[in-house]
């Protein structure tokens, strides 16, 4: 926990961890208590339990998070990737646990295509753990352009990757694969911001439009030359987004 006010929980990828969101706590820090949640599996979390676990579950488990926190309904939810997808369907289940939420860079159901992918990725990682998956992973969060410029963030995102427990991932990517959360947004009335990068080769813009049209009174902004996780990529347009949304 870092700071003081409002709370906010962040909430990370499945191909990040919570150390991805190092370049905007601090800001974030000035004016609200900033809390990062490790997912299932990631960082010092313990792995998943289920053999089945869905999107929901991940939503029960931070529900349980959030009230072991003392946390209310003054607290905003920013997740980004399988965090967003997290957070959406916490909002759901337990949209009145929580106020403001931010989606980033997700949507509410991917394309059959981006299913079977989550599908072989899973199998890949059961059967010869993350490194038979790392490089693709690491493929997926920046776009080409910003790659090439940025070689030393490969190295790094390697790393972090290569020390996920590979059945919580492979779990996880299941859970991404077999999700459908378009029933349930008509019911969410958090207030809602919903961002994208313009370049996100993972979950791509037109998964972000599905989602604001889905859930009442969402806006959404994208942002330029940004991947999958701006954050890493655009942490000054995000947060310029983020405070639009939330007030400084």
């Amino acid at each position: 926990m870092a700071g003081e006010g409002r709370p906010i929980v962040l909430i990370h990828s499945l191909l990040t961890d919570a150390a991805a969101f190092d370049l905007v706590v601090p800001h974030l820090a000035r004016g609200r208590r900033v809390f990062r949640v490790s997912l299932p599996g990631f960082g010092r979390s313990s792995p998943l339990q289920q053999h089945h676990p869905t999107i929901e579950d991940l939503a029960d488990l931070l529900a349980e998070t959030m009230m072991e926190l003392g946390l209310g309904s003054d607290a905003a939810v920013l997740g980004n990737g399988l965090g967003g997808f997290a957070a959406v369907a916490l909002a759901i289940r337990h949209g009145d646990r929580f106020g403001p939420l931010i989606a980033a860079n997700c949507g509410a159901v991917f394309t059959p295509e981006r299913r079977e992918a989550f599908g072989t990725m899973s199998r890949l990682v059961e059967e010869g753990g993350m490194e038979a998956v790392v490089d693709v992973a690491v493929s997926r969060v920046f776009p080409p352009y910003y790659l090439d410029r940025h070689p030393e963030v490969i190295d790094r995102l390697r790393r972090v990757l290569m020390e996920v427990e590979p059945g919580s991932f492979s779990v996880a990517s299941r859970a991404l694969a077999a999700m459908d959360l378009r029933p349930g947004l008509s019911s969410i009335r958090n207030p809602t911001l919903v961002v994208v990068g313009a370049d996100d080769l993972t979950t791509p813009p037109e998964m972000a439009g599905e989602l604001t049209a889905g859930i009442p009174g969402a806006r959404c902004v994208i942002l330029s030359e940004c991947g999958h996780c701006p954050q890493l990529q655009q942490p000054e347009a995000l947060l310029e987004a983020v405070e639009s949304f939330l007030g400084s």
